[in-house]
């Protein structure tokens, strides 16, 4: 079971990497429409996950993962930091400072001087519990613009395969090593991702025989234009032939 749980986690990691790396801000040197928010909050959310991967016994692989996390959201933030305008650059100044730096080094310093043993890694654990099941309000926000919209134009099919595979992996992993608070909010991004490829699948569908139907109708309208000239030009090689 074990060796199991090892050979999992492994995936795992090699699935929330890839997971990390999937966004793309920059192009052209600007950070374009992109919010640095999102990413504030992903550099967080694997701050906590490390600590609590180093803190708990055994749970040495979400710790790997979620460092590997913090090295690319720093990137992220510091790409936001170089070439967003001036206000989203103080925004993003403020928000890292308060949130990946303040916050983290309070969880930190409060655990380790108040708290000791089981307590310690619980509060630490249902920390990183509530942050993931928040931050999974990003994927509810581009679910439903998907439904409003009736397209899939902002919610990109890898994206949504690989919110659904490491759900799938994580949640896994958790059954596995019986970890609740690993569990809870990767089982929750499993539902989503399947809710995402179906939504994906229902409206990729949707615009697929829209597309067709307005290809048609133009064809369709495009030869009732044409007709009155051929019909045109028949009647007037008749009446030709009719004269001589």
């Amino acid at each position: 079971m074990t060796s199991l749980s090892f050979l999992v986690g492994v995936i795992g990691n090699i699935i929330s990497v890839s997971l990390f790396l999937s966004p793309l801000i920059v192009r052209h040197r600007s950070t374009e429409e992109f919010e640095s928010f999102p990413y504030i909050c992903t550099l967080l959310n694997s701050a906590l996950w490390t600590y609590y991967g180093v803190t708990k016994p055994g749970s040495l692989l979400v710790a790997t993962v979620n460092g590997f996390g913090i090295v690319v959201e720093l990137i992220y933030v510091a790409l936001f930091l170089i070439f967003a305008p001036p206000r989203i650059r103080a925004i993003t100044g403020i928000l890292f400072g308060v949130f990946d730096v303040g916050f983290v080094a309070a969880t930190v310093l409060g655990t380790q001087l108040i708290l000791d043993g089981e307590m310690r890694i619980d509060v630490i654990g249902f920390l990183c519990a509530g942050l993931n099941i928040l931050m999974y309000g990003s994927p509810l926000a581009a679910m439903r613009t998907v439904v409003t919209s009736k397209s899939v134009e902002y919610m990109p099919l890898l994206l949504s395969f690989f919110v659904f595979l490491n759900g799938a992996i994580w949640t896994l992993y958790a059954v596995l090593v019986k970890d609740y608070f690993l569990g809870v909010p990767n089982g929750i991004g499993f539902v989503l991702g399947i809710a995402q490829l179906l939504l994906y699948a229902i409206y990729s569908r949707e615009h697929n025989n829209k597309s067709s139907k307005t290809s048609s109708d133009e064809l369709e309208n495009e030869w009732q234009i044409r007709e009155p000239f051929v019909s045109s030009s028949t009647s007037t090689n008749m009446d030709e032939k009719n004269h001589v």
